[in-house]
């Protein structure tokens, strides 16, 4: 199960950040991973609420997940097209010299955090 390991690096940063801004919690994480990642959704889900669970600092910390389609460029004809994990055929030209320009990202969007008063 290969999205703990990404989860866990995500918790990890994000952890990172919220604390480095002074926070007292770390509320939520707005997340976009590409679907060429191969990461199941539910599984993702599940290990982030897994290690939320884990420390006070992050217990009950809500993840927003936007999973990205992959999306490629023919180098042929310049056409951009989205299509599944497998199909990178061109729908213009039909020609397979295509280039994946979207896709494989991990990216933390945001976070949200709870300041101390002043």
């Amino acid at each position: 199960m290969h999205e703990l390991g990404l989860m866990t690096g995500v918790m990890d940063a994000a952890v990172k950040a919220a604390r480095e801004a002074g926070a007292v919690r770390l509320l939520s994480v707005k997340l976009s991973i590409g679907e060429a990642n191969e990461a199941v959704e539910d599984a993702l889900f599940f290990a982030f609420d897994a290690l939320a669970a884990a420390d006070p600092f992050t217990e009950g910390a809500v993840l927003d997940l936007t999973m990205v389609r992959p999306r490629s460029i023919c180098l042929e004809c310049g056409e951009e097209f989205e299509h599944d994990l497998y199909s990178r055929l061109c729908p213009a030209c039909d020609s397979f010299a295509t280039e994946l320009v979207a896709g494989r990202e991990l990216s933390i969007e945001s976070i949200e955090v709870d300041l101390p008063e002043s």
